[in-house]
């Protein structure tokens, strides 16, 4: 028998601008869920809006021609810009909507969290909604009730189970929304940007719960613009774009495509108050062609204002293409100041020593500030290129390494009897 569970052929979505899509009662809502596990759904193709194929500028397709299997107990990252198509493709998955075209398939018991608390009646109580949603799902009473206290739990709404769902505060209903979705036994769980919701303990304790549902073997597609979660969460991943698929692939192959396909916006000024004005990076050129373990050194020109400045200090942080913090460097740790006189040009040279960055492009967030004052805050600065060339040895790319520093280390095994 064939381990897969989901299989999309040629799947295509055309939306006409503007138009409304009827909204369907709780029984035709029911009764969709029920029979979507055994229910394999085609559509006849659009006739063309112009007779040579192509939508008029009315109709966007939202999907066209997405074709990809899953495996059991596979945990797939949905990846892509906005409006790329990753929540119509889950929509399709879960029967929430029909494709245009194409033929989808899944086996098994799904559950899905699209958005917060969707299938959430307002006026129910959450206790309520936790029944109905399990119902919807497909479970019976008893298999809900079994789940109910961990349910609860996770959600950390034990106050407010019986109080109707419409006075629950955003973060409680996404709580009560992923708890539902990721404790009911599901064979097949669609999540869309729940991770993206919520403070940073709630996110930790989602990545955890996923993580126990990968344990337990059940397969996921997880669509998230946070690319610490998908590849935490993730083994293998599709790179949408344009409703298009341009790659699918391991998680960390699709990332870095993704990463390749979000150029930089361009530098960003917090603060500028005229005293000091940024102009440039003067050794760019050598900066493209770093390797992790260089010395780097950017020497990055300025110029003042028609005011003299004493006593400046100067901060720097370089991150990452996730934007993490890959260092930080402040002037006071190294006893720093400078003076510069007015409508002077000058430079500043940052020297970090060896930091073997993993690859990757890097941006610069500098910071100039006197004892009174910021005098020049600005992020976002090009900074350098760390090129995947041969490292301890290896000549390969560094696909499944996530941290942002290589430190040199070793590995051994003793025997101890």
């Amino acid at each position: 028998m064939s381990d897969i569970v989901i299989r999309a052929e040629n799947l295509s979505k055309l939306y006409k601008i503007g138009e409304r899509q009827r909204n369907l009662s709780l029984r035709e809502v029911i009764t969709s869920a029920a029979a979507a596990p055994f229910r394999m759904f085609r559509a006849r193709p659009p006739q063309p809006a112009n007779g040579n194929g192509n939508s008029d500028a009315s109709h966007i397709w939202a999907l066209k021609d997405v074709s990809f299997e899953v495996r059991q107990g596979e945990v797939v990252g949905i990846i892509g810009r906005n409006g790329a198509g990753k929540s119509t493709l889950l929509k399709i998955l879960a029967r929430v909507t029909k494709p245009t075209m194409g033929h989808a398939e899944v086996r098994g018991r799904m559950g899905s969290l699209l958005e917060v608390g969707t299938g959430f009646h307002p006026e129910l109580t959450g206790r309520e909604n936790t029944y109905l949603n399990g119902a919807i799902l497909g479970m019976s009473r008893q298999e809900v009730a079994r789940k109910f206290d961990e349910i609860v739990a996770f959600a950390e709404i034990d106050k407010f189970i019986d109080t109707p769902v419409k006075h629950y505060s955003s973060g409680m209903y996404l709580r009560l929304a992923f708890a539902v979705a990721a404790h009911l036994e599901t064979e097949i769980l669609l999540v869309d940007e729940v991770l993206a919701v919520g403070d940073a303990a709630f996110q930790k304790k989602c990545l955890s719960k996923i993580g126990d549902v990968v344990n337990d073997g059940r397969t996921t597609l997880l669509v998230s613009h946070n690319m610490h979660h998908a590849q935490a969460a993730c083994k293998s991943g599709i790179l949408l774009e344009g409703g298009e698929v341009v790659r699918q692939a391991e998680i960390c192959a699709v990332v870095r495509d993704y990463l390749g396909m979000t150029p930089y916006s361009g530098v960003n000024y917090r603060v500028d108050s005229g005293m000091v004005v940024f102009e440039g990076i003067s050794n760019r050129a050598d900066l493209d062609e770093a390797l992790p373990n260089d010395d780097l050194e950017f020497r990055l020109r300025f110029r003042s204002g028609a005011a003299p400045l004493d006593n400046i200090m100067v901060d720097f942080a370089l991150h990452n293409d996730r934007n993490d913090y890959a260092v930080h460097s402040k002037s006071r740790l190294v006893d720093f100041r400078f003076t510069v006189s007015g409508r002077q040009e000058f430079e500043i040279i940052y020297q970090v020593k060896s930091p073997r960055l993993a690859p990757g492009k890097y941006t610069l967030t500098v910071y100039i500030y006197d004892r009174h004052s910021v005098l020049l805050w600005v992020d976002n600065i090009d900074a350098c290129n760390i090129k995947p060339k041969p490292y301890f040895g290896v000549p390969e790319l560094f696909d499944g390494v996530y941290s942002v520093l290589l430190p040199e280390f070793s590995i051994r095994a003793e025997r101890v009897c």
